[in-house]
């Protein structure tokens, strides 16, 4: 009989070189492809379809950033950055992250950004 672990929000996390800079509760993702359709003269429909670039809009909610290993990263200034989820039996890589909106709340003592909506520029699977 196999083990296997279930995902906790210590595996999805937001990595800039190499050193987690948050962890994330929950995800979602959707990609998007911009295609577009191959037309020839004469011809009622398209011959053909061709794939363009792809997007990926990543959703994280309840981020917490964990100020020991911010060394004065500022989250809003982030730039080029990862985030992996790991799931069991594989590793997600989006890199290339560049944030599009924040929405932050936080109790006393408390470093949470509850809704932060990241595009990336790749996707990448490893073990």
């Amino acid at each position: 009989m196999a083990n296997y672990s279930v995902p906790t929000s210590r595996d999805i996390y937001i990595e800039v070189n190499g050193k987690k800079l948050a962890v994330v509760e929950s995800y979602k993702v959707s990609a998007t492809r911009e295609s577009r359709p191959v037309e020839a003269f004469g011809q009622a429909d398209p011959v053909a379809t061709i794939a363009g670039r792809i997007k990926y809009n990543l959703e994280l909610s309840r981020v917490y950033v964990n100020p020991a290993n911010t060394d004065g990263i500022d989250f809003y200034g982030l730039t080029d950055f990862n985030v992996v989820i790991v799931k069991p039996g594989s590793k997600i890589i989006y890199s290339g992250c560049e944030w599009a909106s924040i929405q932050e709340g936080a109790g006393i003592n408390d470093t949470v950004l509850e809704d932060v909506k990241i595009i990336a520029s790749k996707r990448m699977t490893g073990k």
